[in-house]
């Protein structure tokens, strides 16, 4: 999910206020490059769905020698403000959306903490979106089946980012604090996720055949089973929320989660459907009329994410979680997606786990389990800071 934003053109970049549609013209410039993407969570609709949090977009700005303004990155920034007091943790989800690979970081993260105290924020938590490590499908199927594994952490990964590394580094450096947890679930995003790629090692895409070549077996049979047993998947609009929320509270119930209630998806489909026609969708599943499955669907340029999904607990035989799963795969591919993104995993490897069997029915797509960041804090007025960490810890 890296962002490809541009670096200045020249000097150091100012922060200011975006507007709204300056925010979103730059999120699309950014998706108009080959690969280009951007988090859904760093999109100015996204602010419409956290209502409890006050929010701003704010943008990176270079002026060149005849006075014209570009914007050069760009960040949504939701605000939480701390009890009884009017002061706020600055939270950037899986953003900001910048040219991470700089080697000079502090040249935009200095104005970034500028700006946020001067809203008042006596803290910053962002999620840099830069892969850092990569392992394979096959490792990690391995490294459940070794019992002298426990971790993600304990395989040598397939690839080490050096703009990751390089990331952290400058991180470290600048007195940011990295908020990672056991596990990989930090208080905000997963760390670690799940994703597909879409195109080959040399930027193609790929075909269907290539990809379902890719699962494994027991993936390739249920998607058969479920078209021999007429599982039909179509899309469905915002007056099947409420069949899909049934479902998805029936889910909730039998996976002991806390599930969302059904405004919030509402709200979700509002908001990101009319920031752009083809940025969210619905997908149902059904076997005689019922319905087994259903999906969310997210999409910003070059990357697609699954976000929410529900099944059935009867007719699971028919395999309809497999089938919705793969019509998205071929969606995401015929949108020339380059990245079919499963969101988060764990890092345990231990088959004693309760999460590994998430984990295994997402390596079964034959994709690769990626590492992020991760979380990272900068404490801007540091008695503040360490009461709401406090705060927090009491609440967890």
């Amino acid at each position: 999910m890296t962002s490809s934003a541009p670096g200045p053109a020249a000097g150091a970049p100012a922060v200011r206020t975006l507007t709204a549609a300056e925010h979103l013209a730059f999120i699309r410039s950014v998706t108009e490059r080959p690969g280009g993407t951007a988090s859904f969570l760093q999109t100015p609709a996204w602010a419409a769905v956290k209502p409890e949090w006050t929010s701003e977009s704010i943008g990176w700005v270079v002026t060149d020698a005849g006075g014209a303004e570009q914007v050069v990155g760009a960040a949504l920034v939701l605000y939480r403000q701390l009890p009884r007091v009017r002061r706020y943790l600055a939270y950037l989800p899986e953003g900001p959306v910048l040219d991470w690979s700089s080697e000079r970081l502090q040249d935009w993260l200095e104005p970034l903490a500028a700006h946020l105290r001067a809203k008042g924020a006596f803290g910053i938590r962002m999620g840099p979106p830069v892969v850092t490590r990569r392992w394979s499908a096959a490792q990690v199927k391995a490294g459940i089946a070794d019992e002298a594994v426990r971790s993600l952490t304990d395989v040598p990964p397939a690839d080490r980012s050096q703009v990751g590394a390089s990331v952290v580094s400058q991180l470290r450096e600048a007195g940011w604090r990295p908020q990672s947890v056991a596990g990989g679930f930090a208080a905000g995003q997963p760390q670690y996720n799940f994703q597909i790629p879409l195109v080959d090692d040399a930027g193609e895409p790929r075909t269907e055949e290539d990809v379902l070549a890719g699962m494994n077996q027991q993936w390739r049979r249920n998607i058969k089973k479920a078209t021999k047993a007429g599982v039909e998947v179509e899309h469905g609009s915002t007056s099947d929320l409420k069949a899909f929320h049934e479902l998805y509270a029936h889910t909730a119930e039998r996976d002991h989660f806390t599930p969302r209630p059904l405004r919030y998806f509402e709200t979700m489909f509002d908001a990101l459907g009319a920031e752009e026609p083809d940025r969210i969708r619905l997908y149902l599943a059904r076997h005689e009329g019922d319905l087994v499955a259903a999906t969310i669907w997210i999409r910003v340029g070059a990357h697609t994410w699954y976000s929410y999904g529900a099944s059935s607990t009867e007719k699971r035989d028919v395999r309809g979680s497999n089938a919705v799963q793969w019509q998205m795969i071929r969606d995401a591919l015929a949108a020339g997606a380059h990245v079919y993104d499963l969101r988060g995993i764990t890092s345990t490897l231990d088959s004693e786990d309760s999460h590994v069997g998430l984990i295994q029915f997402k390596v079964g797509t034959g994709g690769e389990a990626v590492e992020y960041a991760g979380e990272w804090d900068l404490p801007l007025s540091r008695p503040l800071y360490k009461a709401f960490d406090l705060y927090m810890r009491r609440r967890g």
